[in-house]
């Protein structure tokens, strides 16, 4: 069952993130992180319509992302630890992720960095004649960068098998979008007027988000050229770091009432009548794979000095 699927996607992504959250002071996880505890719903209900050929790219905000994707769990933490047993082998930390088994291809934390990646991702799977799609996620304030508006042109002009996945959250940092973009102008309108067909979701309706994106990625396999779809989602916590920030008073305490009420998990349990008993096991299930996660990357060797020039790209 899709729901289900759905379901222990997005308790998996909670279930890290509040794990990464209450160990982050013990100053084990020596890198910036960016938690997207409130967003889980988004890369949940792509993943179940992806391949697992299908490329992916991502942002600082990444974690969601590579576990949909299907990346491993205990690389992921040992990355974050900056262990040698890492994903990116120690040296990337929260925001550089890569699992290329998984078709997860990377993370940036530069805004708006990954997004020509992604469209470069899907011209050469163009060119190897493949049915495999390129998604590129983002957040709202990557669309104030002139690369996002120069990646879309170039792949509406190729008609490139492109996915466009931005997460609104509404706040760029501490700035909310109406102090930084005009007043009714739309993301997923803006993106249909280039050439992109655009699609606006309820970024915290799993099961919606699952039938449009099925819809989408359908569409862009058989030849339809590049999509976007603009989901509305919330993130809890802070921008940066494992704490709530609400104290600082940039987002109006209404406001996240209303998306804390809102939270995409019990909304999908109450919705799709998911059975609790099987919503608690999958849960403990989980936990304890979260466990072994962090014991692994407690017990990995941090790289050795000889490995600083591993891998690197020199002319």
């Amino acid at each position: 069952m899709k729901e289900f699927q759905i379901l222990e996607i997005m308790l998996k992504i909670r279930l890290v993130e509040e794990e990464i959250s209450k160990r982050y002071h013990q100053q084990r996880m020596r890198c910036p992180t960016h938690l997207s505890i409130g967003q889980e719903a988004v890369p949940a209900a792509l993943s179940v319509n992806l391949l697992q050929t299908d490329l992916a790219v991502s942002t600082h905000r990444s974690h969601a992302h590579y576990l949909a994707k299907g990346g491993n769990l205990s690389k992921m933490i040992a990355e974050i630890y900056g262990k040698s047993t890492g994903c990116s082998r120690g040296k990337g930390g929260s925001m550089h992720l890569v699992d290329l088994d998984a078709g997860f291809m990377g993370s940036s934390a530069i805004v708006g960095n990954s997004i020509p990646i992604g469209v470069g991702l899907g011209m050469s799977l163009r060119l190897d004649k493949s049915d495999a799609i390129s998604i590129v996620f983002f957040g709202d304030g990557a669309t104030e960068q002139g690369v996002y508006y120069e990646a879309l042109n170039f792949a509406a002009l190729k008609k490139l098998p492109v996915l466009f996945v931005c997460e609104n959250n509404s706040y760029s940092v501490y700035t909310s979008k109406k102090d930084r973009q005009p007043a009714g102008r739309s993301i997923a309108t803006v993106s249909t007027a280039m050439g992109v067909i655009g699609t606006e979701l309820d970024g915290n309706a799993a099961s919606v988000m699952e039938s449009e994106f099925a819809r989408v990625v359908s569409e862009i396999r058989a030849g339809s050229g590049p999509q976007l779809v603009e989901c509305f989602t919330y993130r809890t916590r802070e921008h940066c770091g494992p704490n709530f920030d609400d104290n600082l008073n940039y987002r109006p305490e209404a406001e996240v009432n209303y998306w804390l009420n809102n939270d995409p998990i019990e909304k999908h349990i109450k919705e799709q009548e998911l059975s609790l008993d099987k919503v608690r096991s999958v849960k403990t299930r989980i936990e304890i794979e979260i466990k072994d996660a962090f014991e692994f990357a407690e017990k990995s060797p941090f790289p050795p000095i000889s490995d600083t020039y591993l891998g690197e790209y020199s002319q």
